[in-house]
């Protein structure tokens, strides 16, 4: 083939050898089968083609309209977060061993990999206080949805499961996607403020729920009162399901200690970039008497022959290894490299790191809290929070957005689309936001009212 078309999967000569296989005499035979109202007659409306060189220009000229952490300081978090990754991360995860690797299949020359996602689950279940962790899953959101699948699974006769309003909504819509398929109901628990509305929850949990549904620390940063919401979806027989920040939880108490049945969450906090909001690296911990029923995967320890230790795949009650109406999830998958990059940040940073880094978050969210309440701003949130808040803003939240956007700030997140409020914003500040960062912040605000 020419070099001139290296990139084309096929030649004149591939084509022709095609259709005289399937005795067709052009290619426009292969789609008789579709209207010819339907198909495009004239060119596509794309630029012509460039050389490779000319290419490369324009991509990183278009790339460099772009507006990113590197240049700006960034407010902005609803799920994906500018947090700190030790230098250590990059260097793991870019060894090609990691980043080449596929399904370790094969454990005789896959224990690098084995060891990595093991010791990923087991940090996993030291930081939510449960029994047993999967070995990743795509996101926090699609592990949310599964975990509410696995709670109607096992409660065989309920069909229908319980989510507060203050959970994040992109997950509250891919689990009414996975209910739609799954054959269950998705009904959704009214807020009080900033938190989940318990005295709600109690008229609305009934004999049909299979689990309650909670963030913790929740989508406004609020801390919700796990004790108690548990102790509702105890009386009704339902699960306990927790949608947890796993940076949180390295300060707050881990919610298997209040009593979740299912915890959940994205660990993206911990050595993944944002990289413009994927991918990601889902978990999912659940008490022992769900080991069986886990989405995924899960790797386990054990001896060899020669009584050293090694890891090996142990359960995957997923549809490509046991008969399809045994299967628990269709979940083919996992994000292994992002779960290494966890791992190598959790190590790095070592117990006490991790603690002081959620410090740190908890310490700049609330200094930059009172700063904008001096200055005359309301923040929403009445309950305890880690290191997000629901802000007030003059004038619209787009507006306001754009304003810090001259100055070189990403602002928050704008809650109207998904909760109607026109004029507030979800502001994340993390450890990496420094105090003058935030004072410019506080001051852009302070000009505009």
């Amino acid at each position: 083939m020419s070099n001139t078309y290296r990139y084309l999967p096929d030649t004149k000569q591939d084509q022709d050898d095609m259709l005289q296989a399937l005795h067709l005499s052009s290619i426009d035979d292969l789609f008789h089968d579709i209207p010819s109202e339907i198909r495009l007659k004239e060119p596509l409306n794309i630029p012509e083609a460039m050389d490779e060189l000319s290419l490369t220009k324009t991509m990183k000229k278009l790339a460099s309209k772009n507006k990113h952490a590197n240049d700006y300081s960034v407010f902005l978090g609803a799920g994906t977060y500018d947090h700190y990754i030790p230098s250590v991360v990059h260097h793991m995860t870019s060894r090609s061993e990691f980043y080449t690797a596929y399904t370790p299949y094969q454990p005789e020359i896959s224990q690098g990999e084995l060891q990595g996602i093991f010791e990923f689950q087991t940090m996993v279940c030291e930081l939510t206080g449960m029994d047993v962790s999967n070995s990743s899953m795509y996101d926090g959101f699609t592990a949310l949805a599964e975990a509410a699948s696995l709670a109607v699974n096992v409660s065989k006769k309920r069909s229908s499961v319980l989510v507060s309003q203050s959970v994040h909504p992109e997950s509250r819509s891919i689990l009414n996607t996975i209910a739609k398929g799954q054959g269950y109901t998705v009904e959704e628990a009214p807020l009080d403020g900033d938190i989940t509305d318990i005295s709600q929850l109690k008229k609305q949990i009934d004999d049909d729920t299979a689990a309650v549904i909670v963030q913790y620390p929740n989508f406004f940063g609020s801390v919700e009162d796990i004790q108690e919401i548990n102790k509702i979806a105890e009386e009704a027989g339902a699960l306990l399901i927790v949608s947890a920040n796993p940076l949180a939880l390295a300060l707050l108490e881990a919610p298997g200690n209040l009593g979740a049945d299912i915890v959940v969450g994205d660990m993206q906090p911990f050595g993944i970039p944002m990289a413009y909001g994927g991918p990601h690296c889902g978990y999912f911990a659940v008490r022992k008497k769900f080991m069986r029923k886990v989405p995924g995967r899960i790797v386990g320890q054990t001896t060899d022959d020669y009584g050293n230790r090694g890891f090996v795949l142990t359960l995957q009650a997923r549809e490509q290894h046991i008969r399809r109406d045994k299967a628990t999830s269709n979940i083919c998958s996992n994000q292994a490299l992002n779960a290494l990059a966890a791992s190598v940040s959790l190590s790095s940073l070592g117990k006490q790191g991790i603690r002081d880094m959620a410090q740190l978050n908890i310490e700049k969210a609330d200094y930059m809290a009172k700063q904008l309440q001096a200055k005359g701003c309301k923040v929403v949130n009445k309950s305890p929070f880690f290191n997000e808040f629901v802000l007030e803003v003059p004038g619209t939240a787009d507006q306001v957005n754009r304003k810090l956007l001259e100055h070189g700030i990403i602002g928050g997140y704008h809650l109207e689309k998904d909760y109607g409020w026109n004029n507030r914003l979800l502001i994340a500040a993390t450890e990496k936001r420094t105090k003058a960062e935030i004072d410019e912040f506080v001051d852009v605000l302070e000009a505009m009212l």
